[in-house]
């Protein structure tokens, strides 16, 4: 609760930081000083910014994320479509991110040295240093462009069925788990390596314990550790990753969103995605330290 107010205070004054504000934004350079007026005293933008986040906070205690300065709507319904398309993208990411960053991450320890540790390891390296918006950007070039197997947009809203809707999210999906899975394979290399060399596990293999009993049975148990942290931090990642995603793609989701009402400075709707950012946030890490105790006996 303490982060998600202190995040809110940090937010709320850094927009407030900008120059204008919504009523300038939404009536343009022809506005009048009366129309102004009656538009700031509409959107209480006459007060002063700590009574305005006063308000907004009294508001927020109650169950209500105020009403949006640009869309004149409860930001609560103005959001819900966008959020929905965000879980969806993240989930879609996360579904792939996993078993790819997983298998790759044991392929390249029990080969490593070999070709395919090299070529795997070589095309990590490559993703981790690109950022994602190139990453996108190649992608456009070349299955949108060059191919044409694929949209360059995610329009979502135009699908007609689930395997449009694949087709639009395919892109974006596939930019953020190229980001994400990068350090998560580098991370599932190393410490399966280590605990591979462990002498637990060489007795198992001494005492001839199949090796695919050996890997899933006490390595793999023992490896995931690291991996669920940089899971953790990959997920606080994709929370504000997605926010250039969805500009590249113009995909419809929160990150799109915040980029637009920080133009307009429509600061209930950048407080509350940016408070759902932050709990999204917060409960990735709860869940990968529950998941810790859960895999090593040691911790609990």
């Amino acid at each position: 609760m303490i982060s998600l107010l202190a995040v809110s205070a940090i937010n709320f004054w850094l927009v407030e930081m900008l120059p204008g504000d919504a009523a300038e934004r939404i009536l343009g350079r022809n506005a009048t000083p009366e129309g102004l007026a009656l538009l700031r005293e509409q959107m209480h933008l006459h007060l002063s910014a700590p009574e305005r986040y006063w308000l907004w906070l009294s508001s927020l205690m109650k169950g209500d994320l105020g009403t949006s300065l640009v869309a004149d709507r409860p930001v609560f319904g103005y959001i819900a479509s966008r959020v929905a398309n965000t879980a969806l993208l993240s989930g879609f990411a996360l579904l792939l991110y996993i078993p790819i960053s997983i298998s790759l991450g044991v392929i390249t320890a029990i080969h490593r040295g070999r070709m395919a540790d090299h070529v795997i390891s070589g095309m990590v390296l490559v993703f981790m240093c690109l950022p994602e918006f190139v990453i996108g950007l190649l992608l456009i070039s070349v299955f949108a462009i060059k191919l044409s197997w694929l949209p360059p947009l995610a329009l979502i809203g135009q699908a007609k069925s689930f395997g449009e809707l694949l087709q639009l999210i395919a892109l974006p999906t596939i930019t953020l788990v190229a980001a994400m899975s990068a350090y998560a394979v580098r991370m599932m290399r190393e410490s399966l390596i280590e605990v591979l060399d462990s002498s637990y596990v060489l007795m198992a293999r001494l005492k001839g314990m199949p090796t695919w009993r050996v890997l899933l049975f006490h390595a793999l148990p023992n490896a995931l550790g690291p991996a669920i942290n940089i899971t953790a931090l990959n997920v606080a990642w994709m929370i504000g990753g997605v926010v250039v995603v969805e500009a590249v793609f113009e995909f419809p989701g929160i990150g799109r969103l915040m980029v637009d009402s920080i133009g307009h400075k429509d600061i209930p709707v950048i407080l509350a995605i940016s408070m759902i950012m932050t709990g999204a946030y917060i409960a990735t890490n709860l869940v990968a330290d529950l998941l810790i105790i859960l895999f090593n006996p040691k911790l609990r």
